[in-house]
């Protein structure tokens, strides 16, 4: 069964953006550097011909990839995001129970995350500590550093 991603309106028009740049600019560079290596002469000692077949191969399958991704995403109506608790696409502040920072991250599926944008994965550990939390509740979160603990002080929508 295929895993259903929930984007913002604008991180799935950055996706179909990037989808068609590698099926028409991409493309059209990679056919350019095999016809190149191809007027180099003999293709079964030819390294650049070889390389750039595998380049091909590789960017199809990114390509086939991206379009499976697209196929099962689904854009989040903000408006309908309850923010009584954790969710896709909910702005939450939090406090590190330990030594008292707070920082605010917006929880996106793993394609949009941008950790220098506060934009975190649902599917990382802190993201998936926090789903479901609501306002005042803490939860201790295993990251690579070791056990963390949090407490959530607000949630909003992602636009707010």
């Amino acid at each position: 069964m295929a895993k259903i991603s929930y984007y913002t309106e604008e991180g799935l028009n950055k996706l179909k953006n990037e989808l068609n740049d590698m099926k028409t600019k991409g493309r059209t560079e990679i056919a350019k550097q095999i016809a190149e290596a191809r007027d180099k002469g003999d293709l079964s000692e030819n390294a650049e011909y070889d390389a750039a077949k595998d380049a091909q191969g590789m960017h199809e399958m990114k390509i086939a990839k991206l379009e499976e991704i697209m196929s099962n995403a689904r854009v989040i109506d903000e408006s309908s995001i309850d923010t009584s608790q954790v969710a896709v696409l909910s702005k939450v502040k939090i406090k590190n129970r330990k030594n008292g920072m707070e920082v605010t991250y917006t929880l996106v599926s793993e394609e949009e995350a941008d950790l220098k944008a506060g934009k975190i994965s649902v599917g990382s550990p802190i993201g998936k500590g926090l789903l479901g939390k609501k306002v005042g509740e803490t939860t201790e979160i295993k990251v690579p550093a070791g056990m963390m603990e949090f407490e959530v002080l607000d949630i909003s929508r992602f636009s707010e």
